[in-house]
């Protein structure tokens, strides 16, 4: 019998369809993976705005994760938009139960739209007993800055900023400076077990439609993980989907805001 890569994103639920659950469960479809989802929130969004959060108890939470890994097993996760402290606590608490992983953490706080995601005292418990557990953690700019609380404005500074978020506990930082200005994108991953930084450089993209990036960066990470790379491919194989992805994303118009990005580009014309 044959066997699936098998990839479990656990986060929120965007009705619009550009970003969180739906984004990871077409990046896993697209890098041939088998996704499974935990939904930590439901969210009425669009292309324009979040309209309303409704956080799913954790209790419940919990017991998707454990019937999903109870029966059907993991080779990666992904984790996304989880809202607030208990949340983030469960999602801890059970992750080590089943001993799951590699784990690619997201740490979500805020939507394109501006709208927060990520309630102000759950940034600790994120810091202090998820971000641990990560084999990767995956934020930008303003993430990175209200983690480490200070600002972080140039590549010296992201590289500092990358060192220090090590030191939280993941196995590896992928900082993501798009929020930087300039003709190229520039990604910074540090492998915390070998010092060694890794510099992934793009070309940007003049689009609009840039909604479910960090959501699709991650779930591709995961994705590669799933497949049996070793983390700097992971990430480098990621990069490319995601900068292809924005490429053929930016010639289509969805919505009025913040369109998606070609999650198929590959498959459809």
């Amino acid at each position: 019998m044959k066997r699936y890569y098998r990839a479990l994103t656990i986060a929120g639920s965007d009705s619009g369809g550009g970003a969180g659950i739906q984004a990871d469960l077409k990046t896993f479809s697209a890098l041939g993976c088998y996704g499974m989802s935990v939904i930590t929130a439901l969210t009425a969004q669009n292309t324009v705005a979040v309209k309303s959060i409704h956080p799913v108890p954790p209790e419940f939470i919990a017991e998707q994760i454990d019937a999903v890994l109870v029966d059907i097993g993991v080779d990666a996760i992904k984790i996304g938009m989880l809202h607030s402290r208990e949340v983030i606590r469960v999602v801890a608490a059970r992750l080590l139960h089943h001993r799951a992983g590699p784990i690619v953490l997201d740490p979500v706080m805020v939507a394109k739209s501006g709208d927060r995601l990520l309630q102000e005292e759950a940034v600790e418990a994120l810091r202090s007993t998820l971000i641990p557990l990560a084999t990767v953690i995956t934020p930008n700019l303003p993430e990175a800055s209200v983690l480490l609380a200070r600002p972080i404005s140039d590549r010296q500074s992201m590289q500092e900023a990358c060192v220090s978020l090590a030191e939280l506990g993941p196995r590896a930082v992928l900082l993501k400076g798009g929020h930087l200005s300039g003709a190229s994108c520039i990604d910074i991953l540090y492998d915390r077990q070998t010092g060694t930084f890794t510099f992934l450089q793009e070309e940007r993209v003049e689009t609009n439609n840039t909604h479910g990036t960090g959501c699709t960066l991650s779930s591709a990470i995961a994705a590669y993980l799933a497949r049996g790379y070793e983390i700097q491919e992971a990430v480098t194989q990621a990069k490319r989907y995601i900068t292809a992805a924005i490429k053929a994303g930016a010639a289509y118009q969805l919505g009025r805001g913040h369109g998606p990005v070609h999650h198929f580009y590959a498959f459809w014309e």
